[in-house]
């Protein structure tokens, strides 16, 4: 009934024909209730929650980094001077297992993740969830980055320290610095493990949080509850 309440209003716009009022009933009939803000700000979440829990699945799988290309941490750039003179020294295989115990390292750690991005997304206030909602495709992601980072640095890198050295990476460091700080007439050099690690590690995980969401926001079929169907409908 409330529907057809619409009606006597078609008519009052001048001459239709059927096809017209057809059409016009049809866009009333198949227009989406509007949402309150909760219902925005519950969407949102969901579909953070949904995209940081696949990509710390993603991540946290063995050659989760070391064999994506998108997300492979490399030898540390700021001193591919040491990993070019070792590899010089025939010692491939010492910076070979450093980088991917390196990246096993990042792995192991993304298991750990998933709650530390969940209890951020729980903060998300009714204002965000608007900006986002209305936002570029990767707002959400970028929120969450800026949000975030400090207190999820703070959180991983103990991860990461534990994660590095369960790998071996640590070990593997320290020897391949300690060889290169040898060689005679070479400026030393002694960068943080821990930081570089730090730092590719969530950028990776950011990357496939931003894919998650871009895929939610483009793809109808990736919205798998009804909540976040009718919440991205309304972009």
């Amino acid at each position: 009934m409330k529907k057809l309440f619409y009606l006597p209003f078609l008519f009052m716009l001048g001459p239709c024909t059927s096809t017209d009022i057809l059409q016009a009933v049809n866009d009333v009939i198949q227009t989406p209730p509007a949402l309150s803000e909760s219902d925005i700000a519950a969407g949102l979440k969901e579909a953070l929650v949904k995209g940081t829990g696949t990509g710390t699945a993603t991540a946290s799988k063995l050659d989760g980094y070391f064999k994506n290309p998108r997300l492979k941490i490399p030898f540390p750039p700021e001193i591919t001077k040491v990993e070019t003179k070792l590899r010089q020294l025939g010692m491939n295989s010492l910076v070979d297992d450093f980088i991917l115990s390196l990246n096993r390292g990042a792995e192991k750690a993304a298991t750990e993740a998933k709650p530390i991005f969940v209890d951020a997304i729980k903060s998300m206030t009714v204002k965000d969830a608007w900006g986002i909602l209305r936002g570029e495709d990767d707002a959400a992601t970028d929120y969450l980055r800026r949000t975030t980072s400090n207190s999820l640095e703070a959180a991983f890198k103990p991860v990461i320290k534990t994660s590095l050295d369960a790998v071996d990476a640590t070990k593997y460091f320290t020897k391949i610095v300690n060889t290169y700080n040898k060689i005679p007439l070479i400026e030393k050099v002694n960068p943080n493990l821990e930081d570089y690690a730090t730092d590719k590690a969530m950028f990776g995980l950011f990357l496939l949080i931003e894919d998650e969401e871009r895929k939610i926001r483009k793809d109808p079929v990736a919205r798998t509850t009804e909540l976040l169907k009718k919440v991205f409908s309304q972009q």
